[in-house]
């Protein structure tokens, strides 16, 4: 077991390091989010009203709202630029010496989607701070219970980018395919506006949003905040989190890689 922990405690560090060494991803991933709660929360503002009513019933102002589905949005972003990393040390090469360690493949895959999730949930957390100095607050109690529901939400998030780095190899096509998912994702999901709402104007966009998971991740982090739990939420994200996990894994495979070369030849 020690063999174990010296080896993920490695990976947490050097995905530390290379993060703390990237002070712009820092501040892009929290302006980001901020832009939107700036903008967005101003427009739908008067355009709902002072207060909207989501599903479960109870009177919240739209920047309050909106301070969730934000937090997904930077463990989006996060997670698909995770994986472009992958992509990066792949044609560098130092992918290649990571990955032929004798320990485990999954376990290593799994290391880094756990490092990646915890470098998400710190800048997360770091946007929450700065939404209770703009006024935005959350309860204590709400801010702790949010941990485990952005956790399972970043490593369902860091394991759609792991799939997706190991079907594409150049740097330059990730680039593409990551704004291709990340925006259909965050704009077809409960993240700016409620689904009812959708709903009253286009049935095919709410069936969209209610069968997007980032939806139901967003809506787990959204519930923890307000202390309580959406059990189907945390199922679902639960459910896709392992399967990515397991298509990830199986896209790492070297065997398969092996069977390809040979297919080639």
């Amino acid at each position: 077991m020690i063999k174990y922990w010296y080896c993920f405690n490695g990976i947490i560090k050097r995905e530390m390091l290379r993060f703390l060494q990237q002070k712009a991803r820092l501040v892009s991933a929290i302006v980001r989010p901020l832009l939107w709660l700036v903008v967005f929360a101003a427009g739908f503002r008067a355009a709902l009203g002072i207060a909207i009513i989501p599903p479960y019933q109870t009177y919240i102002t739209y920047d309050v709202y909106i301070v969730p589905g934000l937090a997904g949005i930077i463990l989006l972003f996060n997670g698909l630029q995770s994986s472009l990393s992958m992509v990066y040390d792949r044609e560098m090469g130092s992918m290649k010496v990571l990955l032929t360690s004798p320990m485990p493949r999954p376990f290593l895959l799994i290391s880094k989607l756990l490092a990646g999730a915890c470098i998400s949930i710190i800048q997360v957390y770091v946007f929450f701070a700065i939404a209770w100095v703009l006024g935005i607050k959350m309860t204590l109690m709400g801010y702790l219970l949010a941990f485990p529901a952005l956790l399972l939400t970043a490593l369902m998030l860091g394991a759609l980018g792991l799939f997706l780095s190991s079907r594409i190899k150049q740097l330059e096509n990730f680039a593409g395919v990551m704004n291709f998912v990340v925006f259909p994702m965050f704009f077809l999901s409960s993240a700016l506006y409620p689904l009812w709402k959708m709903r009253e104007s286009n049935e095919v966009l709410y069936w969209i949003s209610y069968y997007n998971p980032f939806t139901h991740g967003v809506e787990l982090i959204r519930f923890a905040l307000y202390e309580t739990t959406n059990f189907n939420a945390m199922i679902i994200t639960l459910v896709t989190a392992l399967v990515l996990s397991a298509l990830a894994i199986w896209g790492y495979d070297p065997k398969r890689s092996m069977q390809k070369v040979r297919t080639k030849i």
